[in-house]
């Protein structure tokens, strides 16, 4: 898959068939979608093309939204070639860039831009200023510019539609599960293992302190976890917790501590993955480290259990 930060770099594709969107998480739908323009591609003779944006446009247009995002750019990039994608534009989201009206936005971009063949969209895709381009203007747009045009239904599961914005909801409440569903695969965060207190390893429960790389990740709703790590092309089992650790801290600041099963490396300085696979129980606070540590024992024997 090739990889563009402008459209002035991308030149000599031939027929592209393209799809466009922000393709958050890379969820099941947006899976269905490059399916679908890989598919059409072959049967042209031509090759799939998204066009996706950075930053995402609610960052820019609400800048005090505060949205989390399920993947970071480079999560992004690998979902979407492993789905087969040929090729990936990555356009500079913009507030001039938002002001472009719909006829605009499929003229000057689409048309001119990328050179559009055929365009695929889901069910629910709007465009230009204000959102004000729907497929009905597509509609009316494709014969004019001589392009083909498709849409996508909606992607359920249990009559429910999948969105990022629900995924998102999932991951907020901890519901894994469904997180897992709609996404087609775990949920994982990456981050280095920084300095902590250390109280964990002298109730016989050692923890690596996790700081996430990128500050726009979504963090999961607190509470404990069953987990798999990744270090260094490893893979091990393992039980996170994230919230406020109660029991030892008097302090309102966001913990991320991941016990590693079997597991006994110095690794501070290092980067891990956790995939998330099922919250088990919320946070709570004990009388003291003894109780604390008897939940803990409790705690990993369910998430064996589980993983």
């Amino acid at each position: 898959m090739k990889v563009y930060r402008n459209l002035e770099a991308f030149q000599n594709v031939n027929n592209p068939v393209l799809t466009t969107g922000t393709f958050d998480g890379v969820h099941i739908g947006h899976q269905k979608i490059i399916q679908q323009i890989n598919d059409v591609a072959k049967q042209v003779g031509g090759e799939s093309v998204l066009l996706t944006f950075h930053p995402h446009p609610r960052m820019v247009l609400f800048p005090n939204d505060s949205i989390k995002l399920i993947s970071t750019q480079q999560e992004k990039i690998e979902r979407l070639e492993a789905a087969g994608l040929d090729h990936l534009i990555i356009y500079p989201f913009s507030f001039d860039f938002s002001r472009l009206n719909y006829v605009e936005y499929v003229r000057n971009i689409l048309v001119n831009g990328i050179g559009v063949k055929h365009l695929v969209i889901g069910y629910d895709h709007q465009f230009g200023r204000n959102r004000e381009g729907s497929y009905e203007q597509l509609e009316e747009l494709a014969p004019l510019y001589e392009f083909k045009l498709q849409e996508i239904p909606a992607q359920t599961i249990d009559d429910v539609n999948i969105s990022s914005t629900k995924i998102r909801r999932a991951i907020q409440s901890g519901d894994m599960e469904t997180v897992t569903n709609y996404l087609g695969y775990r949920f994982s965060l990456q981050g280095m293992v920084v300095d902590g207190n250390r109280l964990g390893r002298t109730i016989g429960f050692p923890t690596a302190n996790i700081q996430v790389l990128d500050e726009n990740k979504i963090i999961p709703g607190n509470g404990v976890y069953a987990v798999n790590v990744r270090h260094m092309n490893a893979s091990y089992q393992g039980m996170m917790n994230i919230g406020e650790r109660p029991t030892i801290s008097g302090e309102k600041t966001l913990s991320l501590e991941v016990n590693i099963f079997d597991f006994s490396e110095e690794i501070y300085g290092d980067l891990i993955e956790i995939e998330f696979v099922k919250r088990i129980r919320d946070e709570q606070k004990f009388d003291g480290t003894e109780s604390l540590a008897q939940q803990l024992q409790e705690d990993k024997n369910i998430c064996l259990n589980v993983l």
